[in-house]
């Protein structure tokens, strides 16, 4: 289970509404506003032990499994 950096919920990696991308981290958030939030200022919510490093351990297969953005330049899901 991962925590949602905004809301402080617990919540199932494949079930995150979004994933984004922060200084080399992702970060997965619950719903529609924490996601706003977050994007709003990454750096109040980003910190250590919440996110999950890229390069780390994805979703099965070794794919993310939810939607991945990425906070001031373009991920997959921005294209």
């Amino acid at each position: 289970m991962l925590k949602d950096p905004v809301c402080g919920r617990r919540i199932n990696r494949g079930r995150a509404h979004v994933a984004i991308e922060y200084e080399k981290v992702i970060y997965y958030l619950c719903c529609p506003r924490c996601q706003a939030e977050f994007e709003a200022a990454p750096e109040r919510y980003a910190r250590p032990g919440v996110g999950v490093a890229v390069g780390g351990k994805a979703g099965r297969r070794g794919r993310r499994t939810v939607p991945h953005r990425s906070v001031g330049g373009k991920g997959p899901a921005d294209r």
